[in-house]
Parts: structure tokens; C-alpha cells; sequence
């Protein structure tokens, strides 16, 4: 027999709590947030001033474009007559108290939303069309307390079910408050037509077809040319065998779309914060890395060079490093949501893929650990819609360590390949191929690039 202990919430903004059995958590006990005179007056207002050619339509159109949408009302009538509304001036109809009636007659709604009489009476309840947006605004934002209070409910349950391990509480909690703070979280609309992506599609194409770029630059052009560059929402995987220049690919990949103005954050789970920043000044200062990282190794020229870069570079450069204390998936993905939260993220950069744990059960498999990174950095590109870049290790085999999933969720898969790496003597010392083996935006391809290792770069041919 379970035992009930109340949770004492007397205090508590939006209301108390009553314990369930089992220790779920029940609704609130108070009524959520709500103004039913201000929805009355929305919904008078938009039928009092919603025939077009009218002197009050602007305000018609005023109050939509607040981004009211008929989920945001809190009695399910107003939703209904929202909803008609809505219909009739996409059809081009006017919507005042009678066609509104017939529309909702027409679906078999108006006594459930009260006759006609309750049209009547919300465009009584309306002072002035012209404070129409104002009511909007009100409904909205109790529209969005409720939604907090959704979101805090789902979070208490979620905790006093103790179901999951701690990072997949945070992860909810996580995208719990990345919702709220990035609006009404919950709402959402029916996906778009293809009519009305249309306009954007010729944009886009116009953009293609003109040479413009439409992602963020590698850094290398023939590369960029190939791939149209890292679009929002997908993943490269950059994979490479020890030693051949996979984090160094990455890393200037990485300042070469933070110099375009791109939000960056570079999550290495190899090498700090020091070690990262030695590695940006040797490339875009063009000074021996071992100059930077041996004792007096530095001469008078080096060192004006690497204070000129602090404001002409690491001042004003919109890119993040971070090494976490752990190596979960949870932390990056984390350290990522905080980035978009503050001031935006465009591009994430992973160092490197099999490092990153996941929890594993007694029966999960290694393979199937790093296919569940894979998918959790695809899953998240999509939420931040932001672009992903994944290393990888390469077996001597030179195929991808542990998980084909790694391959199937990225949308461009480059392999980093050195003719010299075994061959000293080789005629081609000093290149380096990109070997793009899958392309989602493409061909498949070999670009060619020129290695400055001393450096820690890689550069276009025609550069050097």
C-alpha cells in the first residue's frame, strides 16, 4: 500500500500541487492563468473590424499580427470561433458576428460555442477595435504562463517519477526552459505547404544560381563550391586515422566561419583551452606551433604578432572553446543550448566522436553507444538548427570505428587523407585530400589542399 505525502507549495507561483499515489505528481489545484474579458474582446474585436475596405481593417490585421493563434485562448469556444475567423479571411471573405455564424453553423459548431447571441455579445464587450491588439497581447501572455506552468508540472513529474538517469533529467529540463525562453513552448502549427514554401525555394535558387553561398564557409573553396558549404540542421563527419589532421581540418574550419561573423563553439575532448588558442595563433598568425609551445621558442616578432591578433582576431571572433569536465553527450549538448541562448549558435565542432559517453546498460553495445551520439548530435543540429561538425576515428582499414550510424546521419562525410603520412619521400608531400565521400547538396569529390602543419593549417593550393 502506497503511502500520499502533500507537497507543500502554498507560495508557489501558478499554483498548488496535490501528490499522487506513487508519487506522481497531480494537476494544480488553482486555476491556471487566464483572462476570458480579454479573449471576449479579441475575438469582438477582429469581427468588428474584419471586413476588408473597412476604415477599422488595420486593426484587424494588427491584432493577428501579434502572432495570436487560436491555441492560446483558454476557453475551447474562443479557440472555435478563432479558428472561423481565421478560415474567412483566407478565403478573402469578410468576418463580422454573421458570417461567422454561418461558418460555424456550416461545421456544426455554433451552439457549441454559444449561438449567435455569444457572437453578439464579445463585439459588445469591445470599447474600440483599435485596442484590439492590445486584448491580443494579454491573451497571449497568459498564454504563456500556462504553458511555463506545463512545462514546470511536466519537470516535477518527470523528477518524482525518478525514471532516468541525471543526464537525461537535466536534457529534459533542458529543453523544457529552452522552450520557454524562446517562446510559448507546445503551439504548434500545421507544417507549411509547398505553395507557401515557394518563394523561399526561388530565393534560395536565385542564390545558387548567382554563386552565392548558401552555408557556412569550410574555408576552402573548392570545397564550399562542391557542398554549397555547412547548412543549418545537418552534420559533417570529418574522419580521419590518428595523426592525420582531422582537429586541425576542424579547427580551421571553424575560425574560417567565425571570421564570416557564424556563432561558434568548438567542444574538444582532447585538448584544452590553451592548447586550442596556441594552435589559432600559430595558423592565423602564421608562427611554428613549437615556437608557441617550447620555452623561449618565441622571438620579439613572434610575440608582437600574437598581441596584434588579440584585438584584430580573439577579441572580436564569435567562437567558444569548450572542454568539458566529463565527456557526455549531455555536457556538450548542454554547453550548446546555453550558446544559442546566448547571442546564437550556427555551427557546433565535436573533437571527437568516440570519445563522447552515453549511458550504457548492461546490454548496449559499443557500437550501439556511438550510433546514439551520432543520432543525438543529428537530433541536436535540428533543435538549434545549427550545423555539426563530427570527427571520427578511422581503423587501419581506414573504416569508421564502431558504428555505421555515424555514416547514415550525416548529410556530408569527409575523409582526411595524407599521401605522405606512410611515405615520407612521396612526389606529393605536403598535400593533403579531402575525400568527400557522401554529399547530400552534391557529387561526391577529391579536393586537394596544401598542408602547413607547422602552422597547424591547411590552406588552399592556390595560396601557397
Amino acid at each position: 500500500m502506497s503511502t500520499s505525502i502533500p507537497v507543500q507549495q502554498a507560495d508557489a507561483p501558478g499554483g498548488d500541487f496535490e501528490q499522487r499515489d506513487g508519487g506522481q505528481l497531480a494537476a494544480f489545484t488553482r486555476v491556471p492563468p487566464q483572462d476570458l474579458d480579454a479573449e471576449q474582446s479579441v475575438i469582438g474585436s477582429l469581427m468588428l473590424s474584419g471586413s476588408p475596405g473597412s476604415a477599422s481593417y488595420r486593426f484587424f490585421a494588427e491584432t493577428l499580427e501579434t502572432g495570436i493563434v487560436a491555441e492560446e485562448y483558454y476557453r475551447p469556444a474562443h479557440t472555435t470561433i478563432h479558428r472561423a475567423i481565421c478560415d474567412l479571411r483566407a478565403a478573402g471573405e469578410p468576418v463580422d458576428p454573421v458570417t461567422v455564424a454561418d461558418k460555424l453553423t456550416q461545421r456544426g459548431e455554433l451552439a457549441r460555442v454559444g449561438g449567435a447571441s455569444y457572437l453578439h455579445t464579445c463585439v459588445h464587450a469591445v470599447p474600440t477595435a483599435a485596442n484590439g491588439p492590445h486584448y491580443a497581447e494579454i491573451v497571449r501572455a497568459k498564454a504563456y504562463r500556462r504553458a511555463v506552468i506545463e512545462s514546470a508540472q511536466r519537470i516535477l513529474e518527470y523528477a518524482y517519477s525518478e525514471a532516468g538517469d541525471e543526464d537525461e533529467v537535466r536534457d529534459l529540463v533542458e529543453q523544457q526552459l529552452t522552450g520557454i525562453i524562446a517562446g510559448t513552448p507546445g503551439l504548434h502549427e500545421a507544417p507549411p505547404k509547398v505553395g507557401d514554401l515557394y518563394l523561399d525555394f526561388v530565393a534560395d535558387l536565385e542564390d545558387i544560381q548567382d554563386g552565392k553561398k548558401v552555408g557556412l564557409t569550410y574555408g576552402f573553396a573548392d570545397l564550399d563550391m562542391i557542398t554549397s558549404g555547412m547548412r543549418p540542421a545537418n552534420v559533417t563527419v570529418v574522419a580521419a586515422q590518428s595523426g592525420v589532421g582531422k582537429s586541425t581540418f576542424a579547427l580551421n574550419a571553424a575560425v574560417a566561419a567565425a571570421k564570416t561573423g557564424a556563432k561558434v563553439m568548438f567542444s574538444s575532448l582532447e585538448m584544452s583551452g590553451t592548447e586550442l588558442m596556441q594552435k589559432i595563433a600559430a595558423a592565423e598568425g602564421k608562427i611554428a606551433l613549437h615556437h608557441l609551445t617550447q620555452q623561449g621558442g618565441l622571438t620579439a616578432e613572434g610575440w608582437e604578432t600574437v598581441r596584434r591578433l588579440g584585438p584584430e582576431l580573439f577579441q572580436t571572433l564569435p567562437l567558444r572553446v569548450y572542454r568539458p569536465d566529463g565527456a557526455s553527450l549531455g555536457d556538450i549538448a548542454s554547453a550548446a543550448r546555453a550558446c544559442a541562448r546566448d547571442g546564437g549558435l550556427e555551427l557546433l565542432v565535436v573533437d571527437y566522436l568516440q570519445l563522447v559517453e552515453v549511458e550504457q546498460s548492461r546490454t548496449i553495445t559499443r557500437e550501439q553507444a556511438v550510433a546514439s551520439v551520432s543520432r543525438g548530435l543529428k537530433n541536436l543540429s535540428v533543435q538549434l538548427s545549427c550545423h555539426v561538425i563530427a570527427l571520427s576515428q578511422l581503423n587501419d582499414d581506414g573504416l569508421m570505428r564502431e558504428s555505421r550510424a555515424i555514416k547514415n546521419d550525416a548529410s556530408i562525410v569527409i575523409k582526411v587523407e595524407r599521401p605522405d603520412a606512410d611515405e615520407p619521400e612521396s612526389p606529393r608531400a605536403g598535400e593533403v585530400d579531402l575525400v568527400i565521400e557522401k554529399n547530400r547538396f552534391g557529387p561526391t569529390a577529391r579536393v586537394t589542399v596544401a598542408a602547413q602543419l607547422h602552422y597547424s593549417r591547411f590552406v588552399d593550393m592556390a595560396q601557397t
